[in-house]
């Protein structure tokens, strides 16, 4: 399911970067350190920028839920700290970005308050 949590995680992530209808580029290099840190394969990578290209927000919004949800709940905790940490990119947490946090926390059954936890303590580092 490795690869199914990768592009859950990047789906969700170009969803939660286009919330605020601007990509800025501290979120465009928080993305590439998540594809690092992660070890996301460039051909995943490639897949994905070119679904973000051809597909509808809420298609790919849909389709990164339902890969989430087939994560282990330790990769659903992840993925929210991953979010989180995207989320305080650009130095501005809008409020669309809550919105998706909570509401796709609350469809996966994420522990916010475990995410929220340790994005704080990877944002100190």
């Amino acid at each position: 399911m490795e690869n199914g949590y990768q592009i859950g995680l990047l789906y969700l992530s170009h969803i939660l970067i286009s919330a605020d209808g601007i990509i800025h580029e501290e979120e465009q290099k928080a993305l590439l350190k998540i594809k690092q840190e992660e070890k996301i394969s460039q051909s995943i990578f490639d897949a994905f920028q070119r679904d973000v290209k051809t597909k509808k927000l809420n298609e790919i919004y849909q389709r990164g839920i339902d890969l989430v949800l087939d994560c282990t709940p330790a990769q659903k905790k992840k993925i929210f700290t991953y979010l989180f940490r995207l989320a305080m990119a650009d130095g501005n947490i809008h409020v669309k970005e809550v919105r998706l946090l909570l509401y796709s926390a609350k469809m996966t059954e994420a522990e916010l308050t475990e995410a929220l936890a340790e994005a704080d303590r990877l944002q100190q580092h």
